[in-house]
């Protein structure tokens, strides 16, 4: 199960509807299982492939792995969107994707977030599995 505050929820569907249609993505920060911040982050890709596919460059990791260690926190995944599409990783996805990061995809319809869904990718990266996300309201 993945943990994630609401207004982190909130952050992540404002910047991938923003985003639209092109994919809009970010890391995400915390603990095993408990998401504590977001890192939005520009598209990187070439123009004309931001529509279905995002890039980050090495200066934006090494940016988020700056944020979580300042935070004494972890970078524990990725979170993007699908435009027009469903929500289940590509297979683009599981070429790029690493194992024990979880991978919140967020279906973005006609510019607005839809709902979001997150995977982790099997240690063998054969496959993703489903992992629930529990939205939590923290004042």
């Amino acid at each position: 199960m993945l943990v994630v505050p609401n207004r982190l929820i909130e952050q992540m569907n404002a910047h991938v509807e923003k985003a639209y249609p092109e994919e809009g993505a970010g890391f995400l920060i915390g603990e095993e299982g408990e998401i504590r911040e977001i890192v939005a982050l520009s598209n990187s890709r070439e123009e004309g492939a931001r529509h279905n596919r995002f890039l980050f460059t090495p200066e934006d990791y090494l940016h988020a792995e700056l944020k979580a260690e300042s935070l004494g926190l972890n970078l524990i995944g990725v979170f993007h969107s699908h435009p027009d599409c469903p929500n289940v990783p590509s297979e683009y996805d599981r070429e790029w994707a690493q194992p024990f990061f979880s991978y919140i995809i967020t279906r973005v319809d006609q510019g607005k977030a839809v709902n979001s869904r997150s995977w982790k990718l099997l240690e063998d990266r054969s496959k993703y599995e489903e992992e629930e996300i529990k939205i939590t309201v923290v004042e």
